[in-house]
């Protein structure tokens, strides 16, 4: 089976601009050139001056240098650094005291397990709300300000730190949407995604030796001296990259003064109903996403659930390597590594693979590239998770070597990159508006990750760790294997019933 095909809309004839356009503006490209070509077979006066610029304007904006994609790749990969340097940061704050949550315990006198758990997984419940507005605004007024201002705003305040700390993991994807191509975007999506996946595995390793040898409370001081440093890196040198605000500001400034007054159209249809219901829509936009598409809401559980399950971990390990392995607590943290081999080992072979079989599939469709193909990288990622639960937690219950749950921990961290990588890219690749679609993912992410930590301690104590990781198992199996099969064969027939999607 070669899976979802439809008949070729994207290819263009001989006079077609050689650019790689993602399938959208491939068959805007075919729009503007059959407009144009029927206008030269009709009398000029049964169009407007308006409507010829309109078509004429587009055209040329797909091939202007200043469009993001047209950049040169140095100024792309350079500003792709700072997203992920950006991503990377808030994981790292929202992990880094895990280590230190005993002696953070101690000193407020606190011994109830779900406070103590959720004193690692609050910051989490901050995330869950900022996104569906951030993302939003960010397809109103453009990415590049909302990262600086929110990551001000996370190094001045303790409940900002929440709240804006989210900022980079709503848009991150939306800037890679930005910059890359369909076809091209494994590579900088596996780029972006490290930085979530990396900050969490990071944090606790280095956050293990700072308590341990300075205290729990350098280690704020520290992630205030990283944010510090990256305003100081990225307010001079990172570009604004979402196109439609980019092209409102280019029209403006080209000295046309009816290109100039209908510039702030490029933002979308809505800007005609008046700015109050235009920021409405843009608002409204994530949550219309998870509840008017089934196929968005179903890759956000199964993320969430995958995502819940990471962080019940950082919750749990701390404990499981100090009383039954002996670990102290500078080296308990270097029991996250195996998480952080496994997420390194799967961000190479994913974004391999998945530019693979997308190219493969995309040839065998005379060209036209789908989400779909995204999908075959997701069912292999959905295998391992299963396979890592089982492996971690019953090598544990049984009180193995020290190596053999870190392995399970890694074959775990596997499959959940392998997962992450295709769901983000089929978001991007099936909406038109990536950053809100990756918002809603996010909402439902960081949820399930602050509550899981929450019955985490619990429920080992309730089942054991080898039965608890077996639940966890059964999941991941009944919600991360049939629906990714199923959106392989019915996710286009899906998408073309649905308004939101591109």
């Amino acid at each position: 089976m070669v899976g979802p095909s439809r008949p070729d809309t994207a290819q263009t004839d001989a006079s077609t601009p050689t650019l790689i356009l993602p399938q959208y503006e491939a068959e805007k490209v075919l729009q503007i050139q059959s407009k144009a070509a029927d206008d030269s077979n009709q009398d000029t006066e049964l169009q407007s001056p308006v409507e010829k610029g309109n078509v004429r304007e587009d055209a040329e904006w797909l091939e202007n240098p200043a469009h993001p994609r047209n950049w040169r790749p140095r100024k792309k990969w350079s500003n792709m650094a700072i997203v992920s340097f950006y991503t990377f940061l808030p994981p790292l704050t929202s992990s880094m005291m895990a280590p230190g949550l005993p002696q953070i315990a101690e000193h407020f006198h606190e011994t109830n397990p779900t406070i103590i758990g959720m004193s690692l997984s609050i910051t989490l419940l901050a995330w869950v709300f900022s996104p569906l507005i951030i993302a939003p605004l960010s397809e109103v007024y453009g990415r590049r300000w909302l990262y600086h201002i929110s990551n001000l705003l996370t190094l001045a305040f303790t409940l900002g730190s929440g709240i804006f700390g989210a900022t980079p993991l709503a848009l991150g994807a939306g800037s890679v949407a930005d910059l890359f191509a369909e076809r091209d975007r494994a590579s900088a999506m596996a780029m972006y995604t490290l930085g979530p996946l990396l900050g969490p595995i990071i944090g606790p390793v280095t956050g293990g030796f700072v308590v341990q040898s300075i205290g729990y409370k350098y280690v704020f001081i520290i992630i205030a001296a990283i944010s510090g440093l990256l305003a100081v890196l990225s307010i001079p040198f990172m570009d604004e990259t979402y196109a439609p605000v980019l092209r409102m500001k280019y029209d403006m400034a080209s000295g046309d003064p009816e290109r100039a007054m209908n510039a702030r159209r490029h933002l979308g249809p809505e800007v005609q109903l008046g700015q109050w219901k235009f920021l409405w829509n843009n608002l409204s936009r994530p949550v219309l996403l998870l509840t008017r598409s089934f196929i968005c809401f179903v890759l956000s559980l199964y993320m969430a659930l995958i995502y819940g399950i990471y962080y019940l971990m950082f919750a749990t390990f701390t404990e499981l390597f100090t009383k039954t392995y002996g670990f102290g607590i500078g080296t308990s943290g270097l029991a996250y590594l195996g998480l952080g081999v496994g997420f390194l080992m799967a961000a190479v072979f994913s974004a391999r693979f998945s530019d693979k079989v997308y190219a493969h599939y995309q040839a065998k469709s005379d060209g036209v590239g789908k989400p779909e193909m995204r999908i075959p990288t997701l069912i292999v990622g959905s295998f391992f998770i299963p396979v890592g639960l089982f492996w971690y937690g019953w090598s544990a219950a049984a009180k193995l070597h020290w190596i053999m749950p870190i392995i399970g921990t890694g074959i775990f961290g596997f499959g959940l990159m392998t997962c992450f990588l295709p769901i983000t890219l089929y978001l991007v690749d099936s909406f038109t508006y990536a950053a809100s679609a990756t918002s809603a993912t996010t909402v439902f992410r960081n949820l399930l990750g602050f509550v899981f930590p929450l019955f985490g301690t619990q429920m080992y104590e309730a089942l054991g760790i080898g039965p608890g990781n077996s639940l966890l198992a059964g999941l991941a199996i009944v919600i991360g294997i049939p629906f990714p099969i199923w959106i392989w064969y019915k996710g286009e027939e899906i998408r073309s019933r649905n308004p939101l999607n591109r």
